[in-house]
Order: structure tokens, then C-alpha cells, then sequence
């Protein structure tokens, strides 16, 4: 996807309070944010791809935060690596949801207020990505091999989610702040390109080229089609501010990749809830109520 018009993604913005009113549905699995009642049925759905579907990249921030702290002690700064961790931890997750190369841009900034001269962003997002295809290849080879099966790799609930949406025949689409060429690898290597075909869009090497609002954008676009038909699906916040902006509805999946154990991150819950997400869930493991509720309003 290209566009002549620079695609910068927006920072976070802040919607709803940490004090802000939720309800559960029965059973305990969808927390609905304030007084969000389902509107007309969603004609297309758009989802996020890491730790919204996907867990093959599960643990990337423990790859990508201790490479962060050795570029930034390569400055010479004072900081003890305790703080550093820290301050790399707290900007990483704050950027989620961007395209990694934000992350990056960032990077190079804290080098350059320690007194470093930094390299292009795009060569710290390679060696990121190099030390990150290192730790997850073994995951990636059970998955091609057949010793894991893509239900073993994916959140809760996502296969099911899926045929769900298929059998209804909703088209879903795919936006990731990952570079394209690696997502569209791993969608097939879980088996997801039966649902999303030709539509997988993820990060380009001209990062001003793509974003998940161009998406969102298109989607509409393409199909004259108004943005209260969108639902989205994310654990970042970006996705949800750009399903909420264009009017549409915005899931939060605050999704614990490591655990998997039926309960929201609480860091993913508050910071999506912050962003205006309409509900939340911890996976897809009530997906059969979530499409009921979402479609008939049954609850």
C-alpha cells in the first residue's frame, strides 16, 4: 500500500479515565467500557496482528528493551543498567501499536540526549529484528514442520473467532506495525490466510507509506461503506484510536502472550481502556457471546 501523504501515527491520546465505569456480560470474559451499546451489525472487521492474533513473536519486548540498553551504554552515560531498563521498558510499551521503527526513531533520540551519535533508526530496527528472528525461529519451524500446531501460537480463541466471522460472511483484514514480508509469513505459517487472503498489510521500509489508519481508510474507501460498520480488533492503543475515530468499534484485546491463563494484562487493559476502547477482552475464549452480543445485541 502507498500513498502520496505521510502516514505518521498518532501518539496516544487519552479518552477514558482509569476511574471510568465497566460492566461485565454474563460470564465474566467481556468488559464493556462505559455505556457502549452495539449498533447496526459490523460489515468488516479489522484486526491487529501481534498478540491480537498471533503469539509467535510472544516475548519480542525482552529481545528488543536489554538491545535498547546496550546501544545506550555504548554513550558512555552514568545510568546504571537498572535504569535504563527501565526508561528503554517504559518508552517500548508506550510505542506499542506503532510500527517498530518508531520505536527505534526513539531510540536514536535517547542517543542523542546522552551525548551518542546514533545510527540510522532503520539499522537498530534490523539488528532488533535479526536478534528477534534468532529467538523465535524454533517456534517458527514447529509451526512449518507440523510439530506445533498454529492453535498452539495463537491468542485463546482465534481460530474460533475466525470461522465464526466466516461463516457469516464478514470479510476481516489484517494491519501490523510489523514489516509486511514477516507477517504475511506468519499468517500462513498459522494457517490465517484461508481468512484474510490478499488483505495483510503490515510496515513498509518507508514507514510514511503505510499505517493502520491508511488501512481503515481503504477499507472504507473501497467498499463506500461508512466507519460506524468497522470493528476492530487490538492490543495496542493505535488501533483502537483509529477504529474510534472513524466511528467504528474498537476491541481491545488485552491479551497476557505469555500466561494465556483467561485474565487481562492489566498494563494492555488500562492503557486500551485509556484509549477509548468500547470493551475488552483477555482472548477469544467467549467468542461465540462476543459475535452474539456484537451482532444481535444479545448478551
Amino acid at each position: 500500500m502507498t500513498d502520496k501523504t505521510d502516514n505518521i501515527e498518532a501518539d496516544f491520546r487519552q479518552v477514558h479515565d482509569a476511574d471510568v465505569r465497566t460492566r461485565f456480560l454474563p460470564g465474566g470474559c467481556i468488559e464493556v467500557i462505559g455505556d457502549f451499546v452495539p449498533g447496526d451489525p459490523p460489515a468488516h472487521v479489522l484486526f491487529d496482528f501481534d498478540g491480537t492474533l498471533s503469539l509467535v513473536r510472544e516475548g519480542w519486548p525482552e529481545i528488543m528493551v536489554p538491545m535498547m540498553v546496550e546501544f545506550l551504554q555504548a554513550t558512555g552515560t552514568d545510568e546504571s543498567p537498572e535504569a535504563l531498563q527501565k526508561a528503554c521498558s517504559r518508552f517500548v510499551m508506550e510505542l506499542t501499536g506503532k510500527q517498530t521503527i518508531y520505536q527505534m526513531i526513539r531510540l536514536a533520540e535517547e542517543i542523542t540526549q546522552r551525548g551518542g551519535t546514533p545510527l540510522d533508526p532503520a539499522e537498530y530496527k534490523n539488528e532488533y529484528h535479526d536478534r528477534l528472528m534468532r529467538h523465535i525461529e524454533s517456534r517458527r519451524e514447529k509451526l512449518r514442520t507440523g510439530a506445533a500446531q498454529p492453535s498452539e501460537m495463537v491468542v485463546p480463541g482465534s481460530i474460533e473467532l475466525l470461522e465464526l466471522l466466516q461463516q457469516r460472511g464478514v470479510p476481516v483484514y489484517l494491519a501490523s506495525g510489523t514489516d509486511e514480508q514477516f507477517v504475511r509469513e506468519e499468517v500462513e505459517l498459522l494457517q490465517l490466510d484461508k481468512y484474510f487472503g490478499r488483505h495483510v498489510y503490515g510496515a513498509q521500509d518507508d514507514y510514511k507509506s503505510f499505517s493502520k489508519a491508511q488501512v481503515i481508510e481503504r477499507i472504507l474507501s473501497e467498499n463506500n461503506v461508512e466507519g460506524a460498520s468497522l470493528l476492530g480488533f487490538g492490543d495496542g492503543y493505535v488501533e483502537i484510536q483509529n477504529v474510534r475515530d472513524v466511528g467504528g468499534t474498537a476491541i481491545a484485546v488485552a491479551s497476557d502472550e505469555a500466561n494465556r491463563d483467561g485474565r487481562p494484562d492489566p498494563w494492555k487493559r488500562e492503557r486500551l481502556i485509556g484509549a477509548g476502547a468500547h470493551a475488552v477482552v483477555p482472548d477469544y475464549a467467549a467468542a461465540e457471546q462476543l459475535i452474539s452480543w456484537l451482532w444481535e445485541g444479545r448478551e
